[in-house]
């Protein structure tokens, strides 16, 4: 793992959370978009060479929606930067972390993602990231 790429935080309101976030970092975000096969809408802030992404759900049924019922809004995950997400996926299991998809998809920001499942993390949702080609 190379950096931490992004922290994602769960969001009621993109545009709200837009809002607080441009006046907390003193700038807009720089992309938004809808992830529709994990029923998301993102935005990204910059904060030096730090990545926040805010996560709003598009619908009852999306793992944000289910994690703000369960937990409300705040942290989500943390997203790490990967050279090769296949090899890492590979030594992550020879590890023993749980892989939430072992397949990478197409994740937000042009990223193939994959997620470890937190009770193999401490609880935390761990995110990797690598630029899709």
């Amino acid at each position: 793992m190379r950096k931490i790429e992004h922290i994602g935080i769960a969001v009621k309101s993109l545009s709200t959370s837009n809002a607080l976030f441009e006046k907390l970092l003193g700038v807009p975000a720089y992309k938004e978009e809808e992830v529709e096969s994990e029923g998301v809408k993102t935005s990204f802030f910059m904060n030096g060479p730090n990545k926040i992404e805010l996560l709003e759900s598009t619908r009852e049924d999306s793992p944000i929606a289910k994690f703000i019922q369960k937990k409300g809004e705040g942290i989500h995950h943390i997203a790490f930067d990967v050279a090769n997400i296949y090899e890492e996926i590979e030594r992550l299991k020879g590890e023993g972390f749980i892989i939430l998809n072992e397949q990478p998809k197409l994740g937000a920001d042009n990223k193939l993602v994959v997620f470890l499942h937190p009770k193999s993390t401490n609880g935390v949702l761990i995110e990797l990231c690598q630029e899709a080609e």
